[in-house]
């Protein structure tokens, strides 16, 4: 039974004979046909493992035209499984009830007697349909676990970030495409998270996709997806990143690192608003908002050789630059009172005192890797302190960056000659491990010498 192309199918008929002809069908496609004369034992079945597709009959009462029984069954199968792949089946007078119940819910529908080959194309393609939805459902749940609520908010009350704030609040209800800009660790993924909780589009998923982390060869099927068949690996149907972000937002991080011949696919599928899956014939609209963000300074980012300008236009209807930490340095404070008190609570470690020698040095401090470095500086300093204070010590700041007076003052100098003599003795003859004449010669003395100095200091 392996290989077939899907698993389970449910057929609900009064009709014996419509019943048998479907099962003895429909194996050529599903690995499982079950078939149910009544509706309340077939909606139970479906309840406790969820078919890829349900063959429902419009009437069961004898004589029974109006549709109105099937129409409830399938409301109810409806209720016990949203994504449910119902084909309604038909008299050949039918059609009339057949667009109703499309209009409630069905996919699709065949006359009876049907034309096999018209009834096999129909469950095909309507349980790939359930495959897709499936699909889909895996990754919206896989992008909502990624996009869930950050542990750190956009922080910073600096000049600098108020005008980003004010940008946010302006751009994020609109359905306005945004670039933001910045250096690595400044936060442009927590903006991009910002703009979708703020939007029309909350509701939806927020899917992310580090551009810089896809290989050339996966591209198509990671954005549009693919479909069974398409090349060597695709077992299975697969929708893409845009796709997947249907009525959302789609994150496109690290887009400067697109390779340029790629990037014409990017910006015909924006243009177009539609994506043709790899190996599919027929393109399927999508409902999208981009938000981008890249670390390329906008003097490459404007240079028709690293980036296509055109493609550039498409994203950056709204620009949003993050300022690097060096830059507003008045929010390091803030900063680090939060990143401290979010280890604190995750490690269980108490709260210490911030010294105020220690603190000048943080703000003073450039901060290369911006709010990503300062927040795992803060987790190594909870991690590592020792005592009621925090020392500059607990942070892997440079040498030069650290405070004078918290640098290790050098160990005081013994000039008693008595024991200064003893202790050099002890730590040649330790060095050597107590090899006299190796020692002797460390010292620059006789071994005869050196057994008098021994037995002079109880050695």
């Amino acid at each position: 039974m392996a290989g077939k192309p899907f698993q389970r199918c449910v057929v609900i008929d009064d009709d014996p004979d419509i019943l048998l002809a479907a099962r003895l069908l429909l194996r050529q496609l599903f690995d499982e046909v079950l078939t149910f004369a009544a509706p309340s034992e077939a909606l139970t079945a479906i309840a406790a493992d969820p078919p890829d597709v349900v063959l429902l009959d419009a009437n069961f009462e004898r004589g029974a035209t109006d549709g109105h029984e099937g129409f409830q069954w399938l409301t109810r199968i409806l209720e016990v499984d949203g994504d449910a792949v119902i084909v309604l089946i038909t008299a050949h007078s039918g059609v009339k009830l057949a667009v109703e119940a499309m209009k409630l819910g069905a996919t699709d529908f065949v006359s009876k007697p049907w034309a096999n080959e018209r009834l096999l194309a129909t469950v095909r393609t309507a349980a790939a349909l359930r495959a897709s939805r499936r699909e889909a459902g895996t990754e919206r749940r896989r992008a909502a676990a990624v996009a869930s609520p950050s542990e750190t908010p956009l922080l910073g009350r600096s000049p600098a970030m108020a005008h980003v704030h004010r940008l946010i609040e302006r751009a994020a209800p609109t359905d306005a495409n945004v670039l933001i800009l910045g250096e690595n660790g400044t936060g442009k993924e927590l903006v991009a998270r910002e703009i979708h909780r703020r939007s029309r589009r909350s509701g939806g998923v927020l899917v992310s996709v580090d551009l810089g982390a896809v290989a050339e060869n996966l591209f198509d099927s990671e954005l549009f997806g693919h479909v069974r068949g398409a090349f060597t690996d695709a077992r299975s149907d697969r929708i893409g990143r845009l796709q997947a972000a249907d009525g959302g937002t789609l994150f496109l991080d690290e887009v400067g690192n697109l390779p340029l011949h790629l990037q014409p696919k990017l910006l015909t599928a924006l243009e177009q608003r539609c994506v043709t899956p790899v190996g599919a014939n027929k393109p399927v609209a999508i409902d999208v908002r981009i938000v981008s963000a890249t670390n390329l300074a906008p003097e490459r980012l404007g240079d028709e050789a690293s980036f296509r300008q055109d493609l550039l236009f498409r994203l950056n209807t709204v620009e949003i630059a993050l300022p690097p930490l060096r830059e507003r340095r008045e929010d390091v404070p803030l900063l680090l009172d939060h990143f401290l008190g979010l280890y604190g609570r995750k490690y269980g470690k108490p709260a210490r005192e911030m010294p105020a020698a220690v603190l000048e040095a943080l703000v003073g401090y450039d901060w290369p890797g911006n709010v990503r470095a300062l927040r795992h500086a803060a987790e190594r300093a909870v991690i590592l302190a020792e005592g009621d204070a925090f020392r500059i010590d607990d942070f892997p700041l440079p040498r030069a960056a650290r405070p004078a007076a918290t640098v290790a003052e050098p160990p005081p100098v013994d000039f008693n000659l008595e024991r200064a003599e003893k202790q050099m003795i002890t730590r040649a003859l330790q060095k050597h491990a107590w090899n006299i004449s190796a020692a002797a010669g460390e010292l620059g003395l006789t071994r005869g010498s050196l057994y008098r100095r021994m037995e002079k200091h109880g050695l």
